[in-house]
């Protein structure tokens, strides 16, 4: 283990307070292995559509920027993103876009790993490709597997206690936090 712990950040693509998505983001820190610290991402919220025009003119906004140094101070970025219409949600889109045109991109060389919940059967598997897909063209370093799709996640995740109840869940999700953290080691980052 490292002397010092991993520092990674969480993106929820979800901007509302009870999606499914946040119960898992919220949950991560508890279910981190010991050396792993997880916390939250800046938010997306505020960040105004891209558009050229303003990054031309008055700049990257502060939020994006701040953003952008958060990912690239942190040894991973974990993605928690519901399914939108068989892709990505727009603010999370739209979040992507604007920091992919920062100088010195922070996600190229990046450990990134993905989770999605979904009222429906896949989990949330078409938004983990089209995620991927963009991590590939960013240069981001994508964790294969194990991968966490929490289909029928009504059933899974408690919205009413902002919990996982499905111990299965919470073990999968253990799973793929420890694999991480060797996926983050083995390619250069602390371990």
């Amino acid at each position: 283990m490292a002397d010092k712990a991993l520092n990674i950040i969480s993106i929820c693509g979800s901007l509302r307070k009870g999606s499914y998505n946040r119960i898992v983001m919220n949950a991560l820190p508890a279910l981190a292995p010991e050396g792993m610290q997880i916390k939250e991402a800046p938010p997306i919220a505020e960040f105004p559509l891209y558009n050229a025009d303003i990054q031309n003119s008055t700049g990257f906004p502060a939020a994006v920027q701040t953003l952008a140094d958060a990912i690239r101070s942190a040894d991973g970025v974990i993605f928690n993103s519901p399914e939108y219409n068989f892709g990505i949600p727009a603010p999370l889109k739209n979040a992507i876009d604007w920091v992919s045109r920062v100088p010195n991109q922070p996600f190229a060389g990046k450990p990134i790993a993905l989770q999605s919940a979904s009222p429906g059967p896949l989990g949330g598997g078409r938004v983990q490709y089209d995620l991927r897909r963009s991590m590939v063209f960013l240069d981001a370093l994508t964790l294969n597997k194990p991968e966490i799709f929490i289909g029928n996640c009504a059933q899974r995740l408690d919205d009413k206690t902002g919990r996982i109840s499905d111990e299965q869940t919470v073990g999968l999700i253990k799973q793929q936090l420890a694999a991480f953290a060797k996926f983050i080691g083995a390619h250069g980052g602390k371990s």
